[in-house]
């Protein structure tokens, strides 16, 4: 990346910047698996902003008292008597039935029905404490049971780990004007921790960002099918706490949606997105009501479970692999016949927006991890959530485009998706039309948005000849 971008960032966000050396960062993390948003949060504080140096003794030592690499230490100083306190991701579960609220760290063999969340805290964090997957600094003490007969691990203090409570989509709207479009897509690409020299034209980068709009537009749905080592499970499991990456293993009906006998919701209620990793290695239990749930769910973002309505703005995503021929293009135009046969649905696949050619991925290599001045992965993330419920770029398409008398429904709300979060990425200071450049707003937002949902209709065709093909006409006004 250019010298007078890495300036540019430092100049334009310099509370949000921070000096990336993959070599030092392994080294300070080594035997602690974190992801990316939680070590820049950490590396953050540790920073001299003047040099890039960090402080790496007093990151150590703080590491040290919050996160442990001896595991069994943590139950150890527990048992014994200590209070501890652990910055680390941890599972809530609310028992309704019993009027509980449990958690657990299985980092550190603290299991469902041994973590109890006492009122007290759970109050004082109203809205946040919800089931699901949390990252915080919690304090944690041993107490008896209100018997005396056991023991529990209670939550006696919590810190939601948060270091923006806010973010300003204003002030990135004003900095982005300091940035020509190339610049901009390679300070998105410093943020995801790639180096942008690493790709090999424009095409690249954009369909490796196209990877984030699913962070910023809710209820986007997207199939990426990709050969292996082009960063898939890197970019959703790493930068951002919003999201839920489930790789292999068996998914239910109850785990993605509502479990009645818990009286839980899923993991699809209380995420930004929930990705399927390696779908060809996941086993669907029940899958035909699991099919049911999510026809319904990627149609209108609702589904009924037992009686019970669903509703979320979670978006969706399938990976897997693809088998390339040796010019790196799939060996059959068929591209869904490479994903599991309960997903080879033309009804199921058309509800689905967007598709990304992962073929056209350059494979990573340590050459490509970014190393110098980027925007920091915790305000990165912050800032893709904030965008999700900003509905002033949705307003400018509307007023920028019209389509063809009786286009398909499902075609013209997937490309205002995709072009809408093409332009909260890459264009977050058209305010208003008065600010738009067409011809970049054509280019970069409404003819990707038309390509990739022409694949997924190109795709379904392919399994049911009944299936139209053609793309409805866009019109700019």
């Amino acid at each position: 990346m250019k010298a007078e971008i890495s300036e540019k960032i430092r100049t334009y966000f310099s509370q949000m910047s921070i000096y990336k050396d993959p070599e030092k960062t392994n080294s300070i993390f080594a035997g602690r698996n974190l992801p990316a948003f939680v070590k820049d949060f950490l590396l953050k504080r540790y920073l001299n902003v003047q040099t890039g140096e960090i402080d790496t003794l007093g990151l150590t030592q703080f590491l040290d008292q919050v996160i442990p690499t001896v595991t069994g230490s943590v139950k150890d100083r527990i048992v014994s008597g200590q209070e501890v306190v652990l910055l680390a991701r941890f599972i809530i579960y609310i028992d309704l039935v019993k009027g509980q609220k449990q958690f657990a760290i299985p980092d550190y063999g603290i299991k469902l029905r041994e973590g109890i969340i006492p009122e007290f805290v759970y109050n004082k964090h109203q809205g946040e404490l919800v089931d699901g997957e949390k990252w915080g600094i919690v304090k944690l003490c041993l107490l008896p049971d209100s018997d005396g007969k056991k023991f529990h691990v209670q939550m006696v203090d919590y810190k939601p780990f948060k270091p923006y409570s806010s973010v300003d989509i204003n002030y990135l709207a004003e900095a982005r004007q300091h940035f020509t479009t190339d610049e901009w897509m390679d300070l998105l690409l410093s943020a995801m921790e790639y180096d942008p020299d690493g790709f090999a034209n424009a095409t690249q980068k954009l369909e490796f960002l196209t990877r984030l709009l699913i962070f910023a537009e809710p209820r986007l749905n997207v199939i990426e099918l990709a050969p292996k080592g082009t960063g898939k499970s890197y970019v959703f499991g790493n930068l951002s706490k919003y999201g839920w990456l489930v790789s292999g293993g068996k998914v239910t009906r109850a785990k993605l949606f509502y479990d009645k006998s818990k009286q839980q919701n899923g993991i699809i209620k209380n995420h930004d997105f929930t990705v399927f990793d390696e779908i060809q290695t996941i086993v669907f239990q029940e899958p035909a009501e699991i099919q049911a749930a999510l026809k319904s769910y990627l149609e209108s973002g609702k589904t009924t479970i037992d009686n019970n309505e669903f509703s979320s703005e979670c978006g969706l995503m399938l990976m897997g692999n693809i088998p390339l021929n040796e010019q790196r293009r799939p060996i059959s135009p068929k591209y869904f016949g490479s994903l599991p046969e309960n997903f080879r649905e033309s009804a199921l696949l058309d509800r689905f927006h967007c598709f990304i050619e992962g073929w056209l991925l350059p494979r990573i290599d340590t050459s490509m991890i970014f190393k110098g001045w980027t925007i920091n992965v915790e305000y990165f993330s912050e800032i893709l959530h904030t965008m999700r419920t900003n509905n002033a770029y949705s307003l400018l398409f509307d007023q920028l485009c019209r389509f063809e008398e009786k286009a398909d429904v499902r075609d013209s709300k997937a490309i205002k998706r995709i072009a809408t979060g093409y332009m909260k990425l890459l264009f977050p200071q058209w305010r208003s039309i008065n600010d738009v450049n067409k011809e970049e707003f054509e280019m970069y937002c409404l003819n990707p948005a038309i390509h990739r949902r022409g694949i997924i209709k190109e795709q379904c065709r392919n399994i049911d000849p009944e299936f139209k093909s053609r793309m409805p006409d866009v019109y700019l006004v």
